[in-house]
């Protein structure tokens, strides 16, 4: 078996992994490995923007407390200053680097960058490239790696297990999907920028990659994960039989589109005082509630008051996509469902990017840096990223952490006596999550269906943990091992929150509970809180 040893491994090719290894490059040497093509990653999926303190008419105080506010009680006050102050950094980074942001003119006629806004934000401060930021922001650091001699990337290396060595996180287990084989690369530290855990339910923006692999890792690794209850449901992803879940960005109704029943009646005025421009779970649950009353499958989305020429030019993958499948946007609404999109909890992470386990760090939607609190401001995802990545990078080059043994921890069982059997043992597992993350830990919970979840799942788990030590070589089945874990996960974390607040809605306990339940909800192997 080839080992490898270098200063620092990141797991996860997009905004948080690239720019770790961007910083950590300066003074290091840096292997990163990704499960499938580099480009590939959530960041490529992000349309609506970043968002940054970099208008005169905005003020850090304003971003902060947007954020606070659609937090609803939770985020981590010093993180969320830590955010807002450092991002505009980053943003002006990124373009130093090469981004392409759209652009223009002021009132004396001099170039400045093009400010969205998005729902729960009281200004215009979303820094955008059309409706592919994401795409953008991918591209831009992918070419500033290629000048990196010192950076290192693996293509189609699926990170299996951390290893684990005198209770600090010396290195990973990969299996090279091109040599058929498990590797070990060993490393000073680990940075996980895995992303998110979308695929755990059946309808989500996320890109099929997106198993939480991360967040299990961690788990099995010894390290904590919190607030796994708040999954972000984006409140508006097309709804279309010829098309998976893609996303309709916010800022089409930043840009003014309304929400519609059938009829034709706008109905988030019910709602909240923002009406369309709400935060994200106000938005899901108001369709969602709608949608029950109506007994309707979608609603629709109306931004046909606006020119054509202006929707092709500001959304112009959206406008594709949708003239793809029949919809013209500018003359016809479109129909839309929530669909599970972001994860606010993940590995607890401090400010520095630290995890409870010396040597590991995480980064972007893998980690819970306390930003989010209860519920994702649109557009600080990508932001976060950045911001806390670089943090990391300059935190473990400070560390000095001395190189890991020379002695290799032996392979995990499973790895030790693979076969090349790529057959399944259970081969609806994954459709079994779905039905059960679906049904019963949706946008809208009832204490009995979180405690017949937490059966149903504990069941999957084993189930998952046995297909793959049958078929240690199929990929697959450590992502549905990878899944099935998280999903019990946050189904352990929901039953601990006795209450409703952001994205946790819980009919039995309506209300918000600031007495007992203003904090985060931390789960650690050993028991310990």
């Amino acid at each position: 078996m080839q080992v490898h040893r270098t200063d620092f491994v990141v797991v996860g090719s997009g905004i948080a992994g690239l720019t770790f290894a961007l910083r950590a490059s300066e003074q290091a040497e840096v292997v990163v490995v990704t499960k499938k093509e580099r480009s590939e990653s959530n960041t490529n999926y992000a349309q609506g923007g970043i968002a940054g303190v970099l208008s005169p008419e905005d003020t850090f105080e304003l971003h902060i407390q947007d954020t606070l506010n659609a937090g609803a009680g939770l985020c981590h006050e010093e993180a969320v200053r830590v955010l807002v102050h450092e991002g505009p950094r980053q943003i002006r980074r990124l373009i130093e680097l090469g981004a392409r942001f759209d652009m223009e003119r002021d009132a004396q006629g001099n170039p400045v960058l093009a400010l969205g806004r998005e729902g729960g934000h009281s200004r215009n401060r979303i820094v955008h490239y059309a409706d592919q930021t994401g795409w953008e922001i991918e591209r831009t650091l992918l070419e500033a790696t290629r000048h990196r001699p010192r950076i290192i990337l693996h293509e189609h290396f699926f990170a299996l297990d951390l290893i684990v060595h005198e209770g600090e996180c010396v290195g990973v287990w990969v299996w090279n999907t091109h040599a058929d084989e498990p590797e070990a690369f060993l490393a000073r530290a680990v940075l996980l920028a895995t992303g998110g855990c979308g695929q755990v339910y059946p309808h989500t923006t996320n890109p099929s990659i997106a198993t939480g692999d991360g967040i299990a890792m961690a788990w099995r690794a010894g390290a904590c994960v919190a607030n796994l209850e708040f999954m972000q449901f984006h409140p508006t992803t097309l709804y279309h039989p010829d098309s998976r879940s893609f996303l309709i960005s916010e800022a089409v109704r930043g840009e003014g589109a309304i929400l519609r029943l059938p009829d034709g009646t706008p109905f988030m005025e019910k709602y909240h005082p923002m009406k369309d421009l709400a935060p994200r779970d106000v938005v899901a649950r108001a369709i969602d509630a709608e949608m029950k009353r109506l007994g309707i499958p979608c609603v629709y989305l109306d931004i046909t008051h606006r020119p054509a020429e202006f929707l092709r030019q500001r959304f112009p993958a959206i406008y594709s996509k949708l003239q793809s499948v029949g919809i013209d946007m500018a003359r016809e609404w479109i129909p839309v469902v929530p669909a599970a999109h972001y994860m606010c909890g993940g590995v607890q992470t401090d400010l520095l990017g630290r995890t409870s386990l010396p040597r590991l760090y995480a980064a972007g939607e893998v980690a819970c840096t306390g930003v989010h609190g209860a519920n994702r401001l649109a557009s600080n995802s990508l932001l976060e990223a950045l911001v806390f990545a670089d943090r990391a990078a300059i935190h473990a080059l400070e560390a000095a952490w001395s190189p890991p043994a020379s002695e290799l921890p032996p392979l995990p069982s499973a790895l030790a006596r693979h076969s090349k059997l790529r057959e399944p043992a259970t081969q609806n597992l994954r459709q079994q999550l779905h039905a059960v993350m679906q049904q019963k830990v949706g946008i809208v919970r009832r204490l009995a269906w979180l405690e017949q979840a937490a059966s149903e799942l504990r069941h999957l788990v084993e189930q998952a943990r046995l297909a793959m030590s049958q078929a240690p070589a199929c990929v697959t089945r450590w992502e549905d091992w990878n899944l099935a874990l998280v999903g019990e996960l946050m189904v352990q974390c929901a039953l601990r929150r006795r209450e409703s607040r952001g994205l946790h809605t819980l009919v039995d306990f309506p209300e918000r509970d600031d007495v007992h339940y203003r904090c985060d909800t931390v789960l650690c192997p050993d028991g310990e809180r």
